[in-house]
């Protein structure tokens, strides 16, 4: 009896690590593939001081595929890199980025993935219908998610910084919506595609 209750505790014991490295991979690409979103280049938008990457779809993929905690996760490691003075914002910046116009912005991706992965529901991709159902709502979540929240934390904080009046940010930031909301769609229809392969 004492032997198999041992026999648990070292099975236990391994499997631990193995939950861990198994729930930490996920946040650590969806970090990484924010950099290389940001490495790819940036689009300058005239009248804000904030570019156009492919940053704003690795974050609603990333809300539309993890759980919201390894969501956001995946943006706070992103962050904390940042932080602590690596390279890995648009343009290069580090640091000063997280203090800058563009703030908002960032820290914008948390609140906003967490929205969108808790918004998302679960996939069933049993019929036709229901996976059109399913992309829909991925659509929704990624919206509401990826736009809404996202442009409230970066138009407000970008509006206090500068001093420019809110109303007006919010017309010089609708460079960028079209293009999210591209992204949006991209991002349900991979996300859905996605989740009928890994079935």
């Amino acid at each position: 009896m004492q032997s198999s209750h041992t026999a648990a505790s070292a099975v236990s014991a391994v499997s631990v690590p193995r939950r861990i490295a198994a729930a930490s991979w996920k946040p650590v690409l969806f970090a990484v593939l924010l950099y290389l979103a940001a490495a790819a280049g940036e689009i300058p938008v005239p009248g804000t001081p904030v570019p156009i990457t492919l940053q704003t779809f690795v974050v609603m993929l990333a809300g539309l595929m993890l759980t919201w905690r390894q969501a956001a996760s995946s943006v706070l490691l992103y962050l904390a890199a940042g932080a602590l003075g690596l390279p890995v914002f648009a343009g290069g910046a580090s640091t000063m980025a997280l203090v800058g116009p563009s703030a908002g912005f960032l820290f914008g991706w948390v609140p906003g993935i967490i929205v969108i992965a808790l918004l998302r529901g679960k996939a069933n991709l049993s019929t036709p219908g229901a996976a059109a159902l399913t992309a829909g709502r991925y659509l929704l979540a990624a919206l509401l998610g990826g736009i809404v929240v996202i442009y409230f934390f970066g138009v407000t904080v970008q509006s206090t910084l500068t001093g420019v009046p809110v109303f007006t940010v919010t017309l010089a930031s609708m460079g960028f919506v079209v293009g999210d909301v591209i992204k949006a769609v991209v991002a349900a229809l991979a996300a859905s595609g996605l989740s009928k392969l890994g079935r």
